[in-house]
């Protein structure tokens, strides 16, 4: 049994992210491998020798009771002094603290460590010096498993990252990354990490080709797809209550969208193709504004005006209404009581969302484009994500046609069982069999 040391980076956030989900995932196998798992954190958790408080701050990291003075004095001397270590402590769950509410948002774990804004500090030490700093352990693992391009690493043991995608460079206009530091941090883990992990081959073609790093140091592992029996097998009823309830609309009587509303996923073309659908059945988007969203729900906004007068002479419902979040297993109703999920997005690193859906029997329109095709394969119906009039014949079609929908259903179950955790498992053994 090896001690393997994957971070808290994305898991820390409240909402969750597609990467939030890898790592919860890769968490998972890593156990089921047989192998501890120590996950590090990088929460704002108060300096103190006190153990219960420890556990208190770490499950209530808003609640930072140190001076911020201080605090910025910490951080400009540390600065200063280059590339540094961090030195993680490990978090005592003792149980006092209650953390159900986490429970869908925590990783699999045999110990957890914390260092204070380890990720944050990270990335200004980098900032200056354009090298990585280290992370020191109590008990030093194996193997660490980044799960993101973070500049951290574990001294004289192997570090792994896995690069989802490369879209602040091959889709600049659509993120906030500084992209000449991301690419200097992927030219920079090239010459120090053991080896690269990915999640599917378009993106493994784009690090060769933008970024350099050698095809042999970079291993598709793809991901998996998987959710919990008591979720997916909710008896039909009660999801149909549960979607009802929340949105209006009935069960199986709505298209439905989840994700970031950030450009990539191409909101405001899926919004401007729906709309020219001219279909009764209304739409669903569960998702919070992110970065440079305003002009992607320019539309959304305006339907609340152009549906106001129509609703009042229809006597019709809203047909378009945003959720900002649903929890996973609230989510998961929704995906089932969908008469389809829509992701024309203009880029993916692999699309887990569509094959979620395709796990549930849920139709799935999506991209041709980027990892879209080989993650799918015939089992959605696809489209150019550019083209909205596209986007609008493959919603009418699948509005109009119980068949059709059907059979994307059929196949899209097929399709999921090529991304089993036990399949994805075998990957990832091998990765880290090669390097243990």
């Amino acid at each position: 049994m090896a001690r393997i040391l994957i971070d808290g980076y994305n898991l820390g956030l409240e909402k969750g992210t597609g990467v939030a989900t890898y790592a919860r995932n890769l968490s998972y196998e890593i156990g089921n491998l047989g192998h501890h798992v120590d996950v590090v954190y990088g929460n704002r958790a108060s300096l103190t020798r006190d153990a219960l408080l420890q556990e208190i701050y770490f499950f209530d990291s808003s609640e930072d009771e140190r001076l911020k003075l201080l605090e910025i004095i910490e951080q400009v001397q540390q600065a200063i002094q280059g590339p540094f270590t961090f030195r993680a402590k490990k978090v005592p769950i003792s149980g006092r603290v209650i953390t159900r509410t986490f429970q869908s948002r925590l990783p699999h774990y045999d110990t957890l460590y914390n260092a204070s804004d380890l990720f944050t500090r990270a990335q200004s030490a980098f900032k200056l010096w354009k090298r990585p700093s280290q992370v020191r352990m109590p008990e030093k693992p194996d193997l660490a498993h980044w799960t993101y391009p973070i500049p951290l690493r574990v001294k004289k043991r192997p570090n792994i990252y896995t690069l989802h995608d490369v879209v602040p460079l091959r889709l600049p206009y659509t993120t906030l990354d500084h992209k000449r530091r991301y690419l200097r941090l992927l030219e920079q883990l090239d010459k120090t990490a053991a080896h690269f992990v990915t999640v599917s081959e378009n993106s493994k073609r784009d690090l060769v080709d933008l970024v350099g790093i050698s095809p042999d140091r970079i291993t598709n592992t793809y991901q998996s797809v998987s959710i919990p029996a008591k979720y997916r097998n909710k008896p039909e009823d009660q999801v149909a209550r549960e979607v009802e309830g929340l949105t209006g609309f009935d069960y199986k009587g709505y298209f439905l969208f989840w994700g970031s509303l950030e450009p990539k996923k191409n909101i405001g073309r899926l919004i401007e193709a729906y709309l020219s659908a001219k279909v009764d059945t209304p739409l669903v988007i569960v998702g919070a504004q992110a970065w440079k969203a305003e002009q992607e729900l320019k539309l959304l906004g305006q339907t609340d005006t152009v549906y106001a007068s129509l609703e009042r002479r229809r006597g019709a419902r809203k047909r378009v209404i945003q959720l900002p979040y649903a929890p996973f297993p609230l989510l998961v109703s929704l995906i089932r009581g969908a008469r389809a999920a829509m992701f024309p997005s203009l880029y993916e690193g692999f699309g887990l969302p569509a094959l979620e859906a395709m796990l549930l029997g849920t139709p799935v329109i999506c991209s041709n484009t980027s990892s879209l095709p080989e993650v799918a394969g015939d089992a959605a119906l696809m489209v150019d994500p550019y083209d909205a009039s596209a986007i609008t014949q493959a919603i009418r079609a699948l509005d109009a046609d119980a068949d059709l929908r059907n059979d994307y259903s059929a196949r899209g179950t097929e399709r999921a069982k090529l991304f089993s955790p036990e399949i994805y498992r075998d990957r990832l053994k091998e990765v880290y069999d090669r390097h243990l």
